[in-house]
């Protein structure tokens, strides 16, 4: 028996990364999973973004486990998918119970430097894909008067960072949202809750545009030497948690165990946060 057994999880950005992890968890726990991703490359992000081919293998992956799965290419910037995307898991999976608002780039400039396309994509897809994700599940779950939302934040949600303003103003935003939404759906049985993760070891981290960017005066940064730069912002010695440890976070948020948890952050930082006031 698994804790999410008869229940429906929806992801966005399952393709691969946290996303994934998190279908699979949930998944082991008894969930169908419906998850979307925009499998396809921004413009602004410099590292490879995922693939269809990602997409399909997170489903191979949950029906592994002898779970159904559906996955959407859809991206969360657009209302209308979002929207398109809940009906089809309600239709195909014949609920919705949880929401896990995942999806996320990253970037880097100073906001001296910044152009507009660098600013807008990224609040587009970090903090209003959160919103346009939260908005399409909300009346379901308000008319069931049931349902778990957790969004993904970021340490960068609580403090101030160098050359990523725009992702720490979309993950504070994020925050706020949450906490904002709490209190609006509470009425209804809904918890809504954020995760706030240090570096995770993704795609996302390990690459070369964040390596450069902790080590600006390497001429060949590499991920073993980037290691300890990417530790020195934790207390716990790891230069960043892995994505099973997002995902139990999630797990637990939608479980009964935090039933009376809502409005919260849960930093799941190494430490990172002992050293901040955040």
């Amino acid at each position: 028996m698994g804790k999410f057994d008869g229940k429906v999880v929806l992801i966005t950005g399952g393709a691969r990364g946290q996303g994934r992890s998190h279908a699979l968890r949930f998944a082991q726990e008894g969930a169908d999973v419906a998850f979307c991703d925009i499998a396809s490359q921004l413009d602004t992000v410099p590292y490879p973004m995922a693939t269809q081919d990602d997409l399909a293998e997170t489903v191979r992956l949950v029906e592994e486990l002898d779970r159904r799965c559906i996955g959407v290419q859809a991206d969360v910037r657009d209302q209308k998918a979002m929207n398109a995307f809940v009906e089809q898991a309600k239709t195909e999976l014949g609920r919705v119970d949880f929401l896990l608002a995942n999806a996320g780039i990253f970037s880097f400039s100073t906001v001296a430097e910044m152009t507009d396309d660098i600013w807008n994509q990224m609040i587009d897809t970090n903090l209003s894909g959160v919103y346009r994700a939260i908005r399409a599940v909300l009346p379901t779950m308000i008319e069931q008067r049931s349902g778990r939302i957790v969004a993904t934040s970021s340490m960068a949600g609580k403090i101030g960072m160098a050359n990523i303003g725009h992702y720490c103003a979309a993950k504070w935003g994020v925050i706020g949202l949450v906490k904002s939404v709490a209190v609006e759906v509470g009425q209804y049985g809904i918890t809504v809750n954020a995760v706030c993760p240090t570096t995770v070891q993704t795609d996302m981290i390990l690459n070369d545009a964040a390596y450069r960017l902790f080590l600006p005066d390497e001429e060949n940064p590499t991920q073993e030497k980037a290691k300890e730069a990417f530790a020195s912002l934790n207390v716990l010695p790891t230069p960043w948690v892995e994505p099973i440890d997002i995902s139990n976070a999630m797990a637990f948020l939608c479980s009964d165990e935090a039933r009376y948890i809502s409005g919260e952050t849960i930093a799941v930082s190494a430490g990172m946060s002992a050293s901040n006031a955040g």
